[in-house]
């Protein structure tokens, strides 16, 4: 499992994301409207769209809040005039990262994603430097409590699913981006408990951290996480659950 996704799964358990809700309601809100922009206010007609509201409700956002966005990226009401863009780089001890920003303002968006990753020993680098390393892919996840790994592997392969992964307390199951919605609503049907559920970028190989640079690793994804600006932010490193689960407390 990629050290972003095991990252984006103990935040989750440990309720950081619920502490930062007014950043997460924001980066959703900026989600949907890049979506709406891209491929209409249609929630059925655009999977991009669907699976960001579907990430809004999740977190509980007012039904008015997702509205507007979806209005303002269809140019119904004005907004501001958001541009994606990715950078990558290298973290400590050359762990690959990619983020994933919408901005309104790329001078001051650069300037602060430079700054994290020189702060904490990385360096930002050139486009496509890191790319070919990551698998853009769904990704559910589920409890395990109660499941056993043939009959989640049955329910997640008959849907269309590409793997289920055994992470011990829990499963994670990988789709294509396109199988993904498919694959949550037949979890979903079972009533088995989604932990997490997005599109993500997976890591072909990963590269172990321990120690300081560890340290400096998740200090650096928690910086960059902060960011308004930055939407998602992917990594290779492969930390243990201990360490992470003692950064995050």
């Amino acid at each position: 499992m990629s050290g972003h996704n095991k990252w984006s799964t103990i935040k989750h358990k440990k309720g950081a994301v619920d502490a930062k809700r007014g950043k997460l309601f924001s980066k959703l809100i900026k989600e949907i409207t890049i979506a709406a922009r891209e491929g209409g206010g249609d929630v059925e007609g655009n999977p991009r769209l669907r699976t960001a509201v579907n990430a809004a409700r999740a977190a509980n956002m007012p039904k008015d809040n997702i509205e507007r966005a979806v209005k303002r990226g269809t140019g119904e009401i004005a907004g501001a005039a958001y541009e994606e863009i990715t950078y990558e780089g290298y973290g400590p001890g050359g762990a690959a990262v990619m983020v994933e920003a919408v901005t309104d303002n790329k001078n001051r968006t650069v300037a602060e994603v430079r700054h994290v990753f020189e702060k904490y020993g990385g360096n930002l680098g050139e486009s496509g430097c890191v790319s070919w390393i990551f698998q853009r892919k769904g990704m559910v996840t589920i409890s395990s409590q109660g499941l056993t790994e043939d009959e989640v592997m049955e329910v997640a392969l008959e849907s269309g699913a590409q793997d289920v992964i055994n992470e011990g307390d829990s499963f994670s199951v990988t789709t294509d981006p396109g199988d993904f919605e498919g694959v949550r609503a037949a979890i979903e049907e079972k009533g088995w408990k989604v932990e997490l559920g997005e599109i993500t970028m997976i890591p072909q190989n990963t590269i172990k951290l321990e120690g300081k640079k560890a340290e400096q690793m998740l200090k650096m994804m928690d910086a960059l996480d902060d960011n308004d600006d930055l939407q998602t932010v992917y990594a290779n490193f492969d930390i243990s659950e201990e360490e992470m689960m003692k950064a995050s407390a």
